[in-house]
C-alpha cells in the first residue's frame, strides 16, 4: 500500500493531488499564484487540469486519459445547497469533453479530507480502489469487489475501511465493463450519469474511490456562512419552487409535461402518453414513497426513496428512487406504463451503474428499429423489442450492463449502434455530439435548444435556467435574475435576441454554480438562494473582497476552457445543431401539427450566442480577444 504524507488542516481549497495507476504512485502539487481565484474549483479546476494534463486525440478509454474529480469551492463549508462535485475527462460517449456533476455527501467528505482535485491516471495492474483520508491516499487491492453490483461493493468496503463515516464513488458491472454511458454513483444514490466517465474508471481498473475526512474546513467566516444557511432554510419553506421540490420532487413533472402536449413517448414519436397518470409524482408519492431523502448542507429534501415489495418486483430502497428523466426513460419513451417495473430499471441502473438517460433511450431506439423492421429477432438474439414491453426493458438493461447478447451493441450508444446496424437505423437516432436526449422538448422551451445544441458535453438539460423559471411576469426567476441584467420575462416560444441573451446569461451563471458546487435545485432561478448570497458566501469561506462580476468571470472562464478541450477534439461550429425531429410539428396531442423549430431562425440563435460568448464562427474556438480577457492567453500559450 502506497501513501501520500499526511495532509495538512483541510482548508476551503484543498489540495491537488494525482494519482498515477500504472505507476502506483501518489504525489501533490502546489498551484501557482491565483490559481484557486481564476478557477474557483468544481468545473473550473477540473477542465483546467484536464487541459493541462490530457494529450490531444487522446482515446477516452486508454490509460493515458485523465480522469478529474474536483468539488466545487463552498462544498464542505456547510453553505446551503452547495453539495455538488464534478468529475472530468475525455467521454467515451462523445469523444468530447467529459463532464458531470454529482450531490450528495462524496465532496465535501473529499475536502474535509484535505482534498481539492483529486487526478487519476494510468491504469493499475488490478481492480484496485483508492482510500483518501486525512492521513493521506492509498491505493488498495479491489480484487474482492471487482464483479459486484455497486451496494455489495460498497458493504465490503465499509468493512475494510472500518470506519461508518466513509463516503464511497464506486462503479458498477456497467463500467467495468466499459458501457460508453457508464456511470459513477455516490452512497449508491447520487450520480455522475452522463458521458460515460464510469465506463473510463473501468478501463483503469478503478473501482472505488473512498473517502473519510477529520475535521470541519478551515473558513474566514463561519458565522456569516450559518446565517445565510438559516435564511435559505427559512426561505425554502416559502418559496414555491423548493417548497414543491420539497413536498412532490421532480416526479411531478411527469403528468405536468403531459398535460402541457411534450412528454416524450416511444422513442419521441409522440407527444403525450395514455398512461402518464400510472408512472408519474401521483403514483410514486402515494403509493410507493419511503421517505424524503437530500444532500449535504441543502434544506429542499428533494430525492425521493421507494421500495417495492411485489410478487415479481422488489426493489430496495438503499438505492434511492426514479427522479423525472428515469420515470420518462423507461416508462413513456418505452412505452410502458408500470411503475413498479421502472423502479426496478432505475434499480438495476444504479446497481450496475448505467446513465438511466442514455439506456433509456437506447432501449427506445432499438425498440423504434424493430417497429420499422429495421432490425428483427435474428438481430436481438430471439428477443421481441416492442414498445410496452417491461420485461424487455429489464431483460435489456441486464445485458447491457454485462455486454451480452443483443445488449453488447447498445452499451456502444445509439449513435454507433446504429451505423453498426445501417439499414437506415440512425434515422431513430436522438443525440447531440453523441450523447442521448434528456427528456425536455426544445419546441415548447426554445432555450433547451439552445442548451441541446451548445453545451460542451452533448445534449444537456441544465446547461442554463430553463425557459418557463423566467417566461412570464409572475415567473419567480423574473426578479431573482435581475442582478444579471435580465430585466422581464422571455416567452418560452422565444426563439430571438432576448432568449439568446437569457440563455448566455444563465449558461455562465450555471457555469459558476458548477465552479461553486452549486446546485440548481437550491439556487435562484430554479429555487430559493439568491445570486448575491453566493457572492457573500464566497467572501465568506475565502475572506476574499469579491463581486459577482469577478465570479461570473470565473464561469465564462470555465465554458470557455471547455469550448477549447472540444474544439482541439474535433467539435467545431457543425457539431452545436438539434435532430430533425424538432424542426417538424408535435404529431399527437394538444399541439398536434404546431410548435415547429424553424432552423434559419435557430442557427441565427446559435450564431448570436458565438456573438455575445466572443467566439470564431469558423473556428468555434473563443477569439484571442476573448482569452486575453479572461486571462487565458497565458495559461495555454
Amino acid at each position: 500500500m502506497l501513501k501520500l504524507s499526511a495532509l495538512e488542516q483541510p482548508g476551503v481549497f484543498g489540495k491537488t493531488v494525482w494519482v498515477d495507476l500504472s505507476a502506483g504512485s501518489v504525489r501533490s502539487v502546489e498551484e501557482t499564484p491565483g490559481y484557486h481565484r481564476r478557477f474557483l474549483g468544481g468545473a473550473g479546476a477540473a477542465v483546467y487540469q484536464l487541459l493541462r494534463s490530457l494529450r490531444p486525440g487522446t482515446d477516452a478509454l486508454a490509460p493515458e486519459n485523465v480522469l478529474v474529480f474536483a468539488p466545487g469551492l463552498l462544498a464542505g463549508t456547510q453553505s446551503p445547497a452547495t453539495p455538488r462535485y464534478v468529475a472530468c475527462g475525455r467521454s467515451p460517449l462523445t469523444g468530447a469533453l467529459g463532464k458531470s456533476e454529482s450531490s450528495g455527501y462524496w465532496g465535501p467528505e473529499l475536502k474535509r479530507a484535505g482534498v481539492g482535485v483529486l487526478g487519476v491516471i494510468g491504469r493499475a495492474a488490478e481492480p484496485s480502489y483508492l482510500l483518501v483520508t486525512a492521513d493521506g491516499v492509498e491505493i488498495r487491492s479491489a480484487l474482492r469487489i471487482w464483479g459486484l453490483t455497486t451496494g455489495d461493493a460498497e458493504e465490503i468496503i465499509k468493512d475494510e475501511v472500518g470506519d461508518p463515516r466513509v463516503r464511497v464513488a464506486i462503479i458498477g458491472p456497467g463500467g467495468e465493463n466499459r458501457v460508453r454511458y457508464a456511470g459513477i454513483a455516490s452512497d449508491l444514490t447520487h450520480f455522475n450519469g452522463r458521458n460515460g466517465l464510469g465506463a473510463v474508471m473501468g478501463s483503469k481498473n478503478l473501482k472505488a474511490v473512498a473517502v473519510c475526512g477529520s475535521s470541519r474546513l478551515e473558513v474566514h467566516d463561519r458565522e456569516r456562512i450559518k446565517d445565510i444557511a438559516r435564511s435559505a432554510a427559512r426561505l425554502c419553506r416559502e418559496h414555491p419552487l423548493s417548497r414543491m421540490l420539497h413536498e412532490d420532487g421532480t416526479p411531478a413533472g411527469v403528468e405536468i409535461t403531459n398535460a402541457g402536449g411534450a412528454l416524450a413517448t416511444r422513442n419521441w414519436q409522440n407527444a403525450t402518453f395514455e398512461a402518464a397518470d400510472k408512472i408519474g409524482g401521483t403514483v410514486l408519492n402515494g403509493q410507493y414513497l419511503v421517505k424524503r431523502d437530500g444532500c449535504y448542507a441543502c434544506p429542499v429534501m428533494c430525492k425521493r426513496v421507494v421500495a417495492v415489495d411485489g410478487e415479481k418486483i422488489r426493489v430496495e430502497q438503499r438505492y434511492g428512487g426514479p427522479e423525472y428523466e428515469t420515470l420518462v426513460a423507461f416508462g413513456s419513451n418505452c412505452g410502458v406504463a408500470d411503475f413498479e417495473a421502472i423502479a426496478k430499471a432505475n434499480e438495476l441502473c444504479n446497481m450496475y451503474t448505467l446513465d438511466t438517460i442514455s439506456t433509456g433511450m437506447c432501449i427506445s431506439f432499438a425498440m423504434a428499429c424493430f417497429q420499422a423492421g429495421i432490425i428483427g429477432r435474428e438481430d436481438t438474439g430471439g428477443l421481441d423489442v416492442r414498445f410496452g414491453d417491461s420485461d424487455i426493458v429489464l431483460t435489456l438493461i441486464e445485458q447491457i450492463a454485462h455486454r451480452k447478447g443483443f445488449g453488447d451493441l447498445l452499451a456502444e450508444g445509439s449513435v454507433r449502434a446504429a451505423a453498426a446496424l445501417g439499414r437506415g437505423a440512425d434515422a431513430h437516432v436522438l443525440a447531440v455530439k453523441g450523447q442521448e436526449l434528456p427528456f425536455q422538448d426544445p419546441r415548447v422551451k426554445t432555450g433547451l435548444g439552445l442548451q441541446f445544441a451548445l453545451a460542451p458535453n452533448g445534449a444537456d438539460h441544465w446547461f442554463a435556467q430553463h425557459d418557463p423559471l423566467y417566461g412570464t411576469e409572475t415567473s419567480p426567476g423574473v426578479a431573482a435574475l435581475a442582478p444579471l441584467g435580465l430585466l422581464g420575462p422571455v416567452s418560452p416560444l422565444d426563439i430571438g435576441p432576448a432568449k439568446v441573451r437569457a440563455i448566455r446569461q444563465t449558461s455562465v451563471l450555471n457555469s459558476l454554480y458548477d465552479c461553486l458546487g452549486v446546485c440548481i435545485f437550491g439556487a435562484v432561478a430554479r429555487s430559493m438562494t439568491s445570486i448575491n448570497s453566493y457572492v457573500d458566501l464566497v467572501s465568506a469561506a475565502t475572506g476574499w473582497e469579491t463581486s459577482l462580476w469577478e465570479l461570473m468571470h470565473a464561469g465564462e472562464r470555465a465554458l470557455a476552457m471547455s469550448r477549447v478541450f472540444n474544439v482541439r477534439e474535433g467539435f467545431g461550429p457543425a457539431a452545436d445543431t438539434l435532430p430533425s425531429l424538432f424542426f417538424t410539428p408535435f404529431a399527437d396531442g394538444p399541439l398536434a401539427g404546431q410548435n415547429a423549430l424553424d432552423p434559419d431562425r435557430f442557427a441565427d440563435a446559435v450564431r448570436l450566442y458565438y456573438e455575445m460568448s466572443g467566439w470564431d464562427s469558423v473556428t468555434g474556438m473563443p477569439t484571442p480577444g476573448k482569452m486575453a480577457e479572461l486571462g487565458l492567453d497565458e495559461a495555454f500559450a
